[in-house]
């Protein structure tokens, strides 16, 4: 798959939970900042995880496993949300750790685009790949292990 074709999947699939999918893309495409808002616990939740903690984490997760699932930097790097399977959020008991799940939207950037406060560190993949949470756990766990003994 070239990566135009990749880029068109991913922006297929997150569109997929739009109310309206082609209004999800028309304003992607319009709004000069790139962004839309989804809903999120359709097909996806997110967990967010605060600075300092998101990109040791994600830096665990890649050695883990080939290709985690999506990851959203936001806020100037402040936040990091990891894509995760639907109904995590709600049972997620980690603290300092925030869920958006059913009933919530995110800010989502175009993927394979450059945006402002919010932009991708892992775009979404044409499969559809999310983070598994209990792996996503493992690697905060050693993140946070690694960050106390002065390694991070």
């Amino acid at each position: 798959m070239t990566a135009s074709e990749e880029v068109k999947a991913a922006v297929e699939w997150l569109a997929s939970v739009a109310p309206d999918p082609e209004a999800c893309r028309f304003e992607w495409e319009r709004n000069p900042h790139g962004v839309a808002l989804l809903p999120a616990g359709r097909r996806w939740d997110v967990l967010i995880l605060p600075a300092g903690l998101g990109r040791p984490t994600l830096d665990v997760l890649t050695r883990l496993v080939d290709r985690p699932g999506p990851v959203l930097a936001g806020s100037g790097d402040a936040r990091t949300g990891f894509f995760v399977p639907a109904g995590t959020a709600s049972r997620w008991l980690g603290s300092g750790v925030r869920g958006a799940g059913a009933g919530t939207w995110i800010v989502v950037p175009y993927p394979g685009r450059a945006t402002g406060r919010v932009r991708w560190l892992v775009t979404p993949d044409a499969a559809g790949t999310l983070t598994d949470a209990a792996l996503l756990e493992r690697a905060m766990h050693e993140a946070a292990g690694r960050l106390a003994r002065g390694e991070g």
